[in-house]
């Protein structure tokens, strides 16, 4: 194209790219993809000819790019070379499946800032107040109030360690006699009911094993070099 050959090597990325969007290869989706090429190729050729390239927010713009399309290589060679074998796997769901227990509870909260608010609470309660009432009225958790409070079903392991000690040991229809603290502020919590669990098998959540794992690791690499980079 004016002197520059369309190397066969982008028309094949671009054919993978569109394969792995759906799309059918085929000559016609070839044809189309080489026309692409030969526009980007002419408004290229004309975009050098006016200097562009020598703007300075232009370059900033292709440095990123850059940046952007080598992060995404390492990303990709990273997750490809550190696939979790099955062996640990197993064992991450087999820690995973311990923590969780045989029983899941439906609860209800009223999150407060202080303890004296959450007495105020309990002292309601205690006086006929309606408990979906008061936690819609008062709660801080922004994600339940409009429910009344309440929670959903879920496994101890998925609260904090205190918000989870006081849920299994109310019974149902019970509420915590005294509030609960934890980083968040300050609960009174409301056992609706409980239930067993049922935990996915190993080969159903497989998958999301193997994504939660590669991230996990993933994460720990980008520390590591962190850690080893001088960032002033």
């Amino acid at each position: 194209m004016n002197g520059k050959p369309i190397m066969q090597s982008q028309l094949d990325m671009l054919v993978r790219e569109r394969v792995a969007q759906g799309q059918q290869d085929s000559p016609e989706l070839r044809n189309f993809l080489k026309q692409e090429l030969i526009n980007r190729e002419v408004i290229l050729q004309e975009s050098l000819k006016r200097g562009f390239d020598k703007n300075p927010e232009t370059m900033i713009q292709l440095e990123m790019v850059r940046q952007g399309v080598l992060v995404a290589v390492f990303l990709q060679d990273y997750l490809r070379r550190n696939q979790p074998n099955d062996a640990a796997l197993k064992s991450e769901y087999e820690k995973i499946k311990a923590q969780q227990g045989d029983k899941e509870y439906r609860a209800r909260h009223v999150l407060l800032k202080t303890e004296e608010e959450a007495k105020e609470v309990l002292a309601q309660l205690g006086k006929g107040g309606k408990f979906e009432q008061i936690a819609s009225e008062k709660s801080l958790d922004t994600g339940s109030k409009g429910n009344g409070g309440d929670l959903g079903w879920a496994p101890p392991g998925r609260y904090v360690k205190a918000f989870a000690d006081a849920l299994v040991k109310l019974k149902k229809g019970e509420t915590t006699k005294t509030p609960v603290q934890t980083q968040f502020g300050w609960h009174v919590i409301q056992l609706q009911d409980e239930r067993a669990l049922k935990m996915p098998s190993y080969d159903e959540a497989k998958n999301q094993l193997v994504q939660m794992m590669s991230q996990q690791s993933l994460q720990k690499a980008v520390a590591d070099l962190r850690s080893k980079a001088k960032i002033t």
